[in-house]
């Protein structure tokens, strides 16, 4: 299991910053608050492409789609995590 931790100076991370979590049965995306907060986790047999957006400055984000369950969108690691990240799903897909 390993867990990714958006940078809190990207935007929309200030406060709760969002985490990925990526474990043998799938990826779970929270995105803490302060009275609530949300988890969505997808199995890995449900996700159906892995993409990524990085600029030349600034911080990446990966997206994940999947077969019937939305998709999820996080913002705020680093290249090289989003490229951990991205490696370590494709493996387990």
């Amino acid at each position: 299991m390993e867990t990714f931790i958006a940078s809190r100076v990207a935007e929309g991370n200030r406060i709760f910053p969002s985490k990925i979590i990526i474990d043998p049965q799938g990826v779970t995306l929270k995105i803490p608050g302060l009275f609530s907060g949300k988890e969505k986790t997808i199995p890995f047999t449900r996700i159906s492409s892995v993409d990524m957006e990085s600029p030349l400055v600034g911080y990446s984000t990966i997206i994940i789609d999947t077969t019937g369950e939305g998709n999820i969108r996080a913002h705020g690691f680093t290249k090289a995590e989003v490229i951990r990240m991205k490696a370590m799903i494709l493996e387990k897909m």
